[in-house]
Parts: C-alpha cells; sequence; structure tokens
C-alpha cells in the first residue's frame, strides 16, 4: 500500500530522514508501518486537559494493535472558565485557529498517513477538527470527557456555572461568602471539560454527529474506565480508516454538517457551536449560512435540556444511552441525512443500533420541549446579518422584551455597571466592540450574564453583544451580533436610553429608533483604532471574518 509518509522513509535519498528517525528509537519495522500523529493538547492549566497523557497513551496502544506506528505532537490549548473576564479571554477563538495552523504544520511537516485528535475543551475540538477537514486523512478524534457534576450542601448538582452565579448572589447579599467558598472546592470535583452542556461538551457531542468521533465521546466521562478503553478502540479505528482509505473529508461532508446542525438544535448546546460548526464546514468546503441554521432550527425539535437549560448534567445524558439516544429518536423520526458516513458505519446503521429515548433526560420527538430548535437566529435593524440566542435556556416570559439601552463599550464597564446595581429591571444592556475584530477575539460574557443572573435580574434585564457567550449562559442573552461596532454595524449606532425590542420566538430584534436618526449617527460614526498594533491579536483583527460566517480567518 503507497503511504503519506513513504515521502519521509523510502529510498535512498530518505537514509538522513531515517537516521533522524531511528534517532528517535525507531526500528525498521515500525517504520514499515503507517505512522499515525496522536495530536494531544495535554496540559497542566484545563482542568479538561490534565489527564490527556493517558488518553494518549490508550490511544497509542489502540494504534500498536492495530498495525500502525503511533507518534506524539502537541498543541496548545487555553481555558475558557480562567481566561474569563480579562485581557486572556481575547486569545481564546483566537487560539482556535492557531490550533488549527499547529496541528497542519506537525501532520504536513512530517507527512503522517493518519491522525487521532485528542482534544477536550472549548476552542480546542473545533480548532483540530478544522484542521482535520484541512488534511483531509484518515482522523479519528477522542476527547477527555466531561467532567463530573458537583453536589451542593442540599444534594442538588452544581457546576462551574454555580460559581459564576455565586458571584452575583454574594453581591446582591442572597448568598455568603462561606457559602461561595464552599462551592469553589466543590463544584469541579474531577478532571474533564465542565460539566454541562457547555460549549467543550457541547462540540464533543457534535463530533460524534459529524462522524468523526466514535459513539460516547462526548458523554463518558473523563474518570470512568470506558474513556480508557474508547481511546483505544479510537486508536485501532483510525488503522482501519487507513485501510479503507477513508479521509476526514469524506466523513465531514455537507450530509455530517447537516446531522451536526440537526442533533445541535435537539439539545439545545452552546451558541459557540455555531460559530465553530459554520467555520468547520468552511474548511471542509461545504459551507453553511443563517438561513442553513435557521432551517435547521425550524425543522429539529428541542428534546434535551441539560444545564444550564435545565437541572441535568453530561453524565445523565450518557446514563440514558448518550448522544445514540438522541440520534436513535432524530433518525427514526426523519430529521437527519441517513447516507452520511461515520467513522464507524453509515449513519443509518447506526440509528439502527441506537437505544430508545428514555423519556425524561431524552424525550421523544412527540414530546419535544419545544417544536423548534434550542438554539435561534434573530435578525432585524440592530442584527441585519444575525444574532443567535440560546432559546431554551430563556424563561418564556422574557421571548419578548421591550426596554432602554443601556449602552458599553466594553464587558468591563457593563460589569462594573452590574455589580455596582446600575442594571434596573427593564433594562437591555448592550455590549460592543467585542466582536470577532473590535475585541479582537470575541470574548465569551459569562461573567455579566450570570452576575445578571445571580442579582435576581434573569426575568427582567435582557443583553445584546457583537461578543459572544459561554456555553454556560443562560437568560435573554443575544450574542454574534452582525455587522459588529468595529464594521460599523447598527449596534455601534446605539445611544443610552433608545428602545430596544426582541421577539426570540418570531426572530426579530429592533432598535426603535427612526431611520433618519440613525442616518444622521452613521455619518457622523467613526471607525476605532486599533486595540493592538503588534503580535498575534494585531493579525487576528485584519484576518478574521464576522461571527455569521463562522469568525475564520480569510
Amino acid at each position: 500500500m503507497q503511504l503519506r509518509s513513504d515521502a519521509i522513509k523510502k529510498g535512498l535519498a530518505r537514509a538522513p530522514h531515517r537516521s533522524l528517525l531511528a534517532a528517535d528509537g525507531l526500528t525498521d519495522e515500525e517504520l514499515d508501518r503507517p505512522l499515525v500523529a496522536v495530536v494531544s493538547a495535554q496540559n497542566e492549566v484545563i482542568p479538561g486537559h490534565i489527564h490527556l497523557d493517558k488518553i494518549a497513551e490508550a490511544v497509542k496502544a489502540g494504534v500498536r494493535m492495530a498495525g500502525g506506528t503511533p507518534l506524539q505532537v502537541n498543541t496548545i490549548g487555553v481555558c475558557d472558565g480562567i481566561a474569563m473576564n480579562h485581557a486572556g479571554m481575547r486569545y481564546s477563538l483566537t487560539s482556535r485557529e492557531v490550533i488549527a495552523d499547529s496541528v497542519e504544520c506537525a501532520v504536513q511537516g512530517h507527512q503522517f498517513d493518519a491522525m487521532v485528535l485528542i482534544p477536550s475543551c472549548d476552542k480546542i475540538v473545533p480548532g483540530m477538527l478544522i484542521a482535520a477537514a484541512r488534511l483531509d486523512i484518515p482522523t479519528v478524534l477522542v476527547s477527555g470527557g466531561p467532567m463530573l457534576a458537583g453536589r451542593g450542601r442540599n444534594g442538588e448538582q452544581t457546576d462551574l456555572n454555580s460559581l459564576f452565579d455565586a458571584v452575583g448572589q454574594v453581591t446582591a447579599g442572597t448568598m455568603t461568602e462561606e457559602e461561595c467558598r464552599w462551592l469553589e472546592g466543590t463544584a469541579c470535583p474531577t478532571c474533564g471539560s465542565c460539566s454541562g452542556m457547555f460549549t467543550a461538551n457541547s462540540i464533543c457531542c457534535l463530533a460524534e454527529a459529524l462522524g468523526i468521533a466514535l459513539p460516547g465521546n462526548g458523554t463518558v466521562p473523563a474518570v470512568y474506565s470506558e474513556r480508557i478503553r474508547l481511546a483505544k478502540r479510537a486508536g485501532m479505528k483510525v488503522m482501519e480508516l487507513v485501510e479503507k482509505n477513508l479521509t476526514a473529508r469524506q466523513i465531514i461532508s455537507p450530509a455530517a454538517i447537516h446531522n451536526g446542525m440537526v442533533l445541535d438544535m435537539a439539545f439545545g448546546g452552546s451558541t459557540n457551536t455555531m460559530l465553530h460548526l459554520t467555520a468547520i464546514a468552511q474548511a471542509a468546503g461545504c459551507p453553511v449560512t443563517m438561513e442553513d441554521w435557521d432551517r435547521a432550527s425550524a425543522e429539529t425539535p428541542n428534546i434535551v435540556r441539560i444545564a444550564p437549560a435545565g437541572p441535568l448534567h453530561i453524565q445523565d445524558l450518557n446514563d440514558v444511552g448518550g448522544v445514540s439516544a438522541i440520534i436513535g429518536e432524530l433518525g427514526r423520526t426523519g430529521h437527519l441525512d441517513l447516507s452520511a458516513l461515520t467513522c464507524h458505519g453509515t449513519m443509518a446503521e447506526w440509528v439502527e443500533s441506537c437505544p430508545p429515548v428514555d423519556g425524561e433526560v431524552v424525550r421523544s420527538v412527540d414530546n419535544a420541549y419545544s417544536p423548534d430548535g434550542g438554539l435561534k437566529v434573530v435578525r432585524g435593524n440592530l442584527a441585519p446579518d444575525c444574532g443567535v440566542v440560546k432559546k431554551s435556556a430563556v424563561a418564556p416570559e422574557m421571548w419578548q422584551h421591550s426596554g432602554p439601552a443601556r449602552v458599553f463599550d466594553s464587558e468591563e464597564e457593563a460589569c462594573k455597571a452590574i455589580f455596582g446595581g446600575a442594571i434596573k429591571a427593564g433594562d437591555v444592556v448592550v455590549i460592543r466592540y467585542e466582536g470577532p475584530a473590535g475585541g479582537p477575539g470575541m470574548r465569551e460574557m459569562l461573567t455579566p450574564t450570570s452576575a445578571i443572573c445571580g442579582m435576581g435580574l434573569a426575568s427582567s434585564v435582557a443583553l445584546i453583544t457583537d461578543g459572544r457567550f459561554s456555553g454556560a449562559s443562560k437568560g435573554p442573552c443575544i450574542g454574534h451580533v452582525s455587522p459588529e461596532a468595529a464594521a460599523g454595524g447598527p449596534i455601534a449606532l446605539v445611544e443610552e436610553g433608545d428602545t430596544i425590542s426582541i421577539d426570540i420566538q418570531a426572530g426579530l430584534l429592533e432598535l426603535d429608533v427612526p431611520e433618519d436618526v440613525l442616518a444622521a449617527r452613521r455619518a457622523a460614526w467613526q471607525p476605532p483604532a486599533p486595540k493592538y498594533t503588534t503580535g498575534v491579536l494585531s493579525r487576528y483583527a485584519k484576518l478574521v471574518t464576522s461571527a455569521d460566517k463562522g469568525a475564520y480567518l480569510s
């Protein structure tokens, strides 16, 4: 069999290359086998990644068992929770592109025959999937798995978002600092990606629907022995793909992207998945638009509500069959493209083997929470291209809201006002110049959204931004507003006290200001000076596309 890696190991001219590989300790027998890149994002900062060395060893064992030679390479990661609400968050979404580039460089530079991707958290998973689409070689992804939920003093499940909410509760006087301190030590009890249907777990589940990961990837907890067995099977599976010459773009196809969008709507994942899946589709040569997301939302019932949309966590979904339970219900009711290929067979074959829904964690389509999806695209004169909201995590009484704009040109300004008690019931908080280019880096807004919730304002205050939200955010929070303020979008023209009207069910976001007044404001508007003139953020701001395009680099 002709191998890509023959370019670095076959023929007289490759004697120097073989000498270097021998210096790695590789034998002639190992060099005769396919070379598999085991791409790990292990580090000692991110709890979802601290244990990936064990996952990598299991993957390597699987590759060897199936006749391949595994070689580990590494990439970076940024923990969104630790980066939240300071300058570090500007580097989070930016890191997605750095990760994609670094994987592409390492794999192309050494001409690997295949790769197994080992991420866990928010930007690392899509960054690796973008690289997989670019490289188009046999690929399997296996994440480190989700964290177990914590337990509150009254037996309720807790998670990282419990802490962000607690900060608002302490500020409001409804929780003591001692209670908050107790949560600090209990809400994140194990390694793994944070335990709700937050961004990391959303995209790890979507990797299953895309077909690039084995069933269980998104839900088997990090601390279960099944996670190690899954990693070994991933190593064996990639060798099967090498034999079949089944590459990433044959799997991440238009049909697979459709199935990913449908699953996203069914479980109401993080709004960040709309950025990431759009960017992955672009890299795979099958781009999607906000209109495609609109259709997926309109046609897909919401049948799962995991935290922050409900009290349950990923381990509860795993207990009733994981993503397979959702896929089975969606496939049997005609919502999926059953022709899609996965790394373990066709979608039709997978659906046939899926368990029935339990009716509580995963509802049937006939008993859905909502006939449409958990995520919603909104538009209007304030967001001509798009805004997005996690509808399933918004109380129905806030699906419609109208109120005065409270305008802030940065997240820090908004947080100061919220924690200072300046935001009142009925207000619409506008945080702008936080978009992909204007941020730069499109920071997540978990601190202000959680502060609003923790201070008891989630049923009376809305938040709108050209930035984005953590997957843990809940409440009437509309992000990804496009065009962004830095590009002269209408959000840049909002003034303090303007009335903003929201109708989530109808998909409307309107600034109630006469057009001639907006025209005068537009004529007077000046673009802001760049916040960064050197380094990665400067380059990112110059090259990044808008949120409705997936914020990929042009």
